[in-house]
């Protein structure tokens, strides 16, 4: 990609999504809540290093994706925060990264 051109992954998936949809998206993410503009979802993992590694692949998605979740590490407990800051609510870009996150999390627990 050429340096300053805009990343172009999410084109179409930074409107704002209703509250239906935001209610239907829960649907399929059971561990996450709604709390306000934010997709929220903790998670207590074995120990620290597995929260901390966690953490580093998420970190790596988002930046692949130039969309990035708020997290809270407290010891082995992770809190996660997807919302899109510049639009001021969830769109479709925090569900599919809640989707990756719950992802990471299923691989680091098998």
């Amino acid at each position: 990609m050429e340096v300053g051109a805009p990343n172009l992954h999410h084109v179409g998936m930074t409107e704002l999504l209703t509250d239906n949809q935001v209610s239907e998206a829960l649907q399929h993410l059971p561990e996450w809540t709604q709390s306000g503009v934010k997709l929220t979802r903790t998670v207590e993992f074995g120990n620290f290093p597995q929260a901390i590694q966690a953490v580093n692949r998420i970190a790596e998605i988002a930046e692949s994706e130039n969309h990035h979740p708020d997290m809270d590490i407290r010891w082995r407990t992770v809190t996660f925060y997807c919302t899109t800051h510049s639009k001021g609510g969830i769109t479709a870009n925090d569900t599919s990264l809640a989707q990756e996150i719950d992802n990471v999390v299923e691989q680091l627990r098998s």
